[in-house]
């Protein structure tokens, strides 16, 4: 009985797994250079020394049509020398602008808060956003401002990783299932997930929703205000896959900070809506049957696994492929048992608690996501 529904539950992941990559791969119309939008690139960051000269020298290699191009640096707090590597570089720099954000209130906090202000006094017609601890193409900017047609509200891009060895391997090609995913329904109209390093929206978009003053605070504010934009139900919400809008991240240190990540992630992901449950529940079970193939050690529970661990294998062929990453495959089997591993885990790791450790501040949670003192932890 239990191996039937073993292989109900592998069918529909792989039917699933299917239909998201074909949807992944949708083509769109692009814009002609002269119709591209003016672009504000905005980065917000918080005691990034060790990453935010990387970022910037990326952002200084842009290549956009002149005049309609800024990038701001939303400095959040921070309290080592990630202010001071900023000012130095952005000496003769008039494209840059390093703004300090005043201090947190009681519903703007944290990196909502920086972006708010940094979008207050942005100029451009679309708001493209990455991270301190990223690099971008120089294709980057172009690539994702020729998707803005008329009716398109928010375009998102992939992210990958750097690799180093076989833990951050197996990070670089979570990013890519997980990304995959969220391409794959978003492309269907069904958004479920976004991620602020390689993503962007229409301004006008975004203040039409009250900006992040009115969207519930969130310690994932980025699939918030997909959700808030969303529900306007008047503009396109794309991921294309593009390999010239490729962002590159790096990778958490340790088992600790890749813990903390998943977790932020997990409680983030509880305010999903159906659509986003379903496709997190399917792959649940399918990872659970792997356990219980184990068990049965059967023919029929084997070939399930088999089918199942090499549905995972075509995904990642075609879309590392299109993204010039096809060398990273080394790294599938190492991602296959962490992602058994964490996805198995992290439902109970939320259930016992939803307190979220993020940029050395601690959220508790709930619906609203108190700030929680370090006195208190």
């Amino acid at each position: 009985m239990l191996e039937s529904i073993f292989i109900i539950i592998v069918g529909v992941y792989c039917i699933q797994l299917i239909s998201l990559l074909i949807s992944t791969f949708k083509k769109y119309k692009k814009l002609p250079e002269d119709k591209l939008p003016s672009i504000s690139i905005i980065v917000a960051v918080r005691n990034e020394e060790k990453n935010i000269r990387r970022c910037l020298e990326s952002l200084d290699q842009l290549v956009y049509p002149e005049g309609k191009l800024e990038m701001i640096i939303s400095n959040n707090q921070s309290i080592d020398n990630t202010g001071a590597i900023i000012d130095d570089f952005i000496v003769g720099k008039p494209l840059f602008k390093h703004l300090i954000p005043s201090e947190d209130t009681d519903h703007l906090r944290g990196k909502a808060n920086a972006l708010a202000q940094a979008i207050k006094i942005s100029k451009g017609e679309v708001i493209l956003t990455t991270d301190a601890d990223c690099a971008v193409p120089s294709t980057w900017t172009k690539t994702i401002g020729s998707y803005y047609q008329d009716d398109v509200g928010m375009v998102m891009g992939f992210t990958t990783q750097e690799t180093y060895n076989h833990f951050s391997g197996m990070q670089m090609m979570d990013f890519i299932y997980l990304l995959t995913l969220a391409s794959g329904t978003m492309n269907m109209g069904k958004p479920v997930s976004a991620i602020g390093n390689n993503m962007s929206y229409r301004k006008s978009a975004y203040q039409e929703v009250g900006g992040y003053e009115t969207i519930p605070f969130s310690v994932t504010e980025d699939f918030q205000l997909l959700k808030s934009i969303d529900s306007l139900k008047k503009y396109k919400i794309i991921y294309p896959l593009d390999q010239e809008a490729l962002v590159v991240s790096e990778p958490c240190e340790d088992y600790k900070t890749l813990y903390r990540q998943k977790k932020r992630w997990g409680v983030g992901g509880l305010e999903s809506d159906i659509s986003g449950y379903f496709l997190l529940g399917t792959t649940f079970l399918a990872n659970l049957g792997i356990l219980f193939s184990a068990i049965f050690f059967s023919f029929i529970s084997l070939t399930s696994l088999v089918i199942k661990i090499g549905m995972d294998f075509l995904v990642f062929s075609f879309i590392l492929k299109r993204l010039k990453l096809l060398s990273k495959l080394k790294y599938f089997l190492a991602f296959e048992l962490y992602f058994i591993i964490y996805v198995l885990a992290l439902p109970f790791t939320m259930i016992k608690s939803r307190k979220v450790v993020w940029k050395d501040k601690t959220y508790d949670g709930s619906e609203n996501q108190t700030l929680v003192s370090k006195k208190s932890l």
